[in-house]
């Protein structure tokens, strides 16, 4: 794995592109991008607002769906949720209340193998989006696994 840029959250045009899946949420259409994607509302650390964001969901059971903080420590949202754990998320028709729990990076290692082992081609073009290249071997998607961070949001079913 080799870092390619110093990625950070989009900006500008990037932003405004990848925020959109928001709005089919906000206009309850969200069970639209099926249970792939997951809509998090959670409350700002500092200004105590309510924040949402779209995450790819990595991992998804009865109780639990676990997402990737791909820009690490530095996304606002995971700031947000190990300030403040308690969250809404929406994942197909399903909308709940969860509590955030990061996970520790071994346990990232071993989710970013079994999601590139899934998916391939989008955890390298995923990969590219946060800066990194990566040669599609399990040794390169497991030192990935090491740089970003996961969060399981426990719901209940």
């Amino acid at each position: 794995m080799e870092r390619i840029t110093d990625a950070g959250p989009p900006s500008g045009r990037q932003r405004t592109l990848a925020r959109a899946p928001i709005v089919l949420y906000r206009w309850g259409l969200g069970a639209l991008l099926g249970r792939r994607f997951l809509y998090l509302v959670h409350t700002g650390r500092r200004s105590g607002l309510k924040r949402e964001v779209v995450l790819e969901v990595v991992t998804s059971d009865t109780g639990s769906t676990t997402a990737c903080s791909g820009f690490g420590t530095k996304a606002a949202w995971y700031r947000n949720v190990l300030e403040n754990p308690s969250v809404t998320i929406q994942s197909g028709r399903l909308r709940t209340a969860a509590t955030a729990v990061p996970l520790d990076v071994e346990t990232g290692v071993e989710l970013m193998s079994e999601y590139a082992g899934k998916h391939p081609k989008i955890a390298a073009r995923l990969a590219r989006v946060m800066g990194y290249r990566v040669d599609g071997s399990d040794d390169d998607f497991r030192a990935l696994g090491r740089e970003v961070r996961f969060v399981r949001f426990d719901h209940g079913g």
